[in-house]
């Protein structure tokens, strides 16, 4: 075999992907860059299996794909040739270097810049650091493959592609609603019927969407602070009247709340980020407080489902009889970080406006993601999953506890439950730079500046995540958090 062939193969035994498809891709790579040109005859399926050191029938299954798929040609006799049809399809244009310089149009049209929003950093590569405290991801060691794989199998038999390969234009997964209702809201203690609940592309998605119908620029809208910093950037965008609400150790302070606000935002089952649990007495406070002013609540249920210290508090939506309550749920935090699936549950007129407003958008969520959840829901996996997530969250929460109450340096009000802690730090430490500093020592943790609104951002605070660590990892990390922290107070 020509020698010029080995540079367009790297397969590796130990991928997820078949040999065959890692054949089949490096090959249309070659053929669509150029690499290999039109008419070009490929080796032999016994040379090439040679020299990859696969199976001869790898290589035929592959040919015969790419065969398929228009990219080579079979010639009788004469073996594979690189087909003219692919580069048919690419469109030859300037060969001149466009000017790098900003269009006029841009600073006519772009009013806005969401760029330019205080918003949270990550860790480009967070997962490569062998100390990742962080926040929102879980452990691979927690994920559930076995199922996962099992329930997408299952979605990909003729019969269930038939039924979710179509364009639902603005309906949902009529399966995964079912799950949804007795399954997963009846926990919370919630009871929707079918036209209540629109499945979204994670909570975030459900929020920008009641943003776009409840928000303009006349509406005054009370969040948390410390908050989430997406959720104020969303509303900052419909309007400037935002109001800040005070947190303690009991969660939302109903008290500080502007009795002018249309709309409260809040996330009560563990507030983000400092982690707390609103209690029953503030709960009905909220409640009473939105009945009496007239105003909206959006609930965004955050970690309800890994609760691991006690029963966890009905939800806001469950306790409300007057229909002030939005609910925003999420598989997403607890379940696959990387899937984006989310629902809304409300009033009926508004799911009706909320939906159409989705259509617009993205139409609908891609509805094999969205059975094969359903799927998973529906075999027990989903429930099964948190009973491990919560024994593990339990252990680790117990070792960085411990760690806290025995350092003076460090401090936070106690959150049985979740998955992160909002730890306090001197003010005399830059949080920002102890974060650099403890990267560059494998510690991936965040700093909490972000999470508070204008004037009264705050540099002393850690948000420490510990779903995304190993159990064994968490000593050694927080010692290293530790040090850091008494060197820098050192150095002043």
């Amino acid at each position: 075999m020509n020698e010029m062939w080995n540079q367009f193969f790297s397969l590796r035994h130990d991928k997820p992907r078949t040999l065959q498809l890692q054949i089949r891709q490096q090959l249309i790579d070659a053929i669509s860059s150029g690499l290999i040109r039109p008419k070009e005859p490929l080796p032999s399926s016994r040379s090439l299996a040679n020299e990859l050191k696969v199976a001869r029938n790898t290589v035929i299954a592959a040919y015969k794909e790419l065969e398929f798929d228009g990219y080579i040609i079979a010639r009788e006799r004469k073996g594979y040739f690189v087909s003219s049809t692919p580069y048919d399809n690419f469109v030859t244009g300037s060969t001149n270097q466009q000017d790098e310089t900003p269009p006029q149009w841009m600073d006519k049209l772009i009013n806005k810049k969401p760029s330019a929003k205080i918003n949270i950093t990550k860790a480009k590569d967070w997962q490569k650091e062998p100390y990742p405290f962080t926040v929102g991801q879980l452990d691979h060691s927690l994920i559930p493959y076995h199922e996962w794989r099992e329930v997408v199998r299952l979605s990909t038999t003729v019969p269930e592609i038939k039924k979710w390969n179509i364009d639902h234009v603005d309906t949902d997964d009529p399966s995964l609603i079912k799950q949804l209702q007795s399954k997963v809201l009846p926990k919370r203690g919630i009871w929707a019927n079918k036209n209540q609940i629109l499945i979204t592309s994670g909570s975030q998605n459900a929020i920008y969407i009641l943003a776009n119908l409840l928000v303009d620029s006349t509406t005054r809208v009370g969040i948390e602070n410390p908050g989430y910093p997406d959720v104020r950037n969303i509303l900052s965008y419909k309007t400037d009247k935002i109001k800040p609400i005070d947190v303690d150790k009991e969660g939302i302070v109903v008290d500080s709340i502007d009795p002018n606000c249309d709309l409260i935002y809040t996330t009560p089952s563990h507030q983000y980020p400092t982690g707390v649990t609103m209690s029953m007495e503030r709960r009905k406070q909220l409640l009473n407080h939105a009945k009496k002013h007239n105003s909206v609540i959006i609930e965004d249920d955050y970690e309800a489902e890994i609760n691991f210290l006690k029963k966890a508090n009905p939800s806001l939506k469950s306790l409300d009889d007057h229909n002030n309550v939005v609910y925003v749920g999420s598989f997403s935090k607890a379940f696959a970080p990387g899937l984006r699936l989310g629902y809304l549950v409300a009033p009926e007129g508004l799911i009706t406006e909320a939906r159409a407003l989705r259509r617009l958008m993205l139409r609908h969520i891609p509805a094999n993601n969205q059975r094969s959840v359903a799927l998973f829901i529906a075999l027990g996996h989903y429930h099964n999953m948190f009973t491990k997530i919560q024994r593990t969250n339990k252990e680790r929460w117990g070792l960085i506890n411990e760690i806290i109450k025995k350092e003076p340096l460090l401090s936070c009000t106690p959150t049985p439950g979740g998955s992160t802690f909002w730890i306090k730090i001197p003010r005399s430490i830059d949080c920002q730079l102890l974060c650099q500093e403890l990267l560059k020592k494998g510690v991936v943790v965040r700093p909490g500046h972000a999470s508070f609104i204008g004037d009264e951002s705050s540099e002393n605070y850690l948000h420490l995540g510990y779903s995304a660590i190993s159990t064994n990892k968490i000593n050694r990390g927080m010692d290293i958090l530790v040090n850091q922290v008494k060197l820098m107070m050192a150095q002043g």
